[in-house]
């Protein structure tokens, strides 16, 4: 059977639950408007709205919003990309 390629592969650390009180930090990151600086961090109970795991740790800013999603602005190497991730994967800077 050929190894998977999937979206989540090699992703075990970051797709652990290290942490709780989820409601806690989305409260807190539904106080997030445009320009603001932001910390990609994923959380894996929530597949929603989920960023790839390149982006995991990566700082951007708030361009936009789409329904309860935000644009966020980040870099991918030399060039910036425009992800569309929900609230409970970003940390306020």
């Amino acid at each position: 059977m050929p190894p998977s390629r999937g979206f989540r592969r090699k992703s075990r650390k970051v797709g652990r639950k290290r942490e709780r009180g989820f409601i806690k930090r989305l409260i807190e990151n539904l106080q997030l408007s445009v320009g603001d600086k932001v910390c990609i961090k994923i959380d894996p109970s929530v597949h929603k709205g989920m960023p790839h795991r390149r982006y995991h740790g990566k700082v951007g800013i708030i361009v936009g919003k789409r329904g309860r999603a935000l644009e966020v602005k980040t870099n991918k190497g030399k060039k910036e990309v425009i992800l569309i991730v929900r609230p409970e994967h970003l940390v306020k800077l």
